[in-house]
């Protein structure tokens, strides 16, 4: 069975949390949770928030157990950009594209990672 959560628009951008995400693909979740610990960026701290929900929401929503649950996919998805401008010379403006993100964490149990296996 599969389990998910999703952070939307992150003031972060993708790239910068894909970094964070490749870590902890295909790790138990509960390691995951300790390795975030760890990692001393601001990108591990929401990806840890939101892998924390994904367990949450297996354990009460799907009555499965935290210590069989797998980080099947961790994505770190574009979302919308804010558009600013910024003032340079002769009165004119530069345009600054300050990035967006949504986290999504897909989590499995064990039986279901093991059959994919096969």
């Amino acid at each position: 069975m599969e389990v998910q959560a999703l952070t939307k628009y992150v003031r972060l951008s993708p790239k910068k949390l894909r970094q964070v995400t490749r870590v902890i693909q295909g790790r138990p979740a509960m390691e995951a949770l300790d390795l975030l610990l760890i990692i001393p960026r601001k990108s591990a701290r929401l990806v840890r928030k939101t892998l924390a929900s994904a367990v949450a929401n297996a354990e009460n929503n799907h009555r499965l157990s935290s210590k069989d649950l797998v980080v099947k996919r961790a994505l770190a998805e574009p979302g919308s950009m804010i558009k600013r401008m910024r003032a340079v010379s002769r009165g004119s403006g530069h345009p600054i594209h300050k990035h967006t993100s949504h986290i999504r964490i897909i989590l499995s149990d064990n039986a279901a990672t093991a059959a994919d296996a096969e």
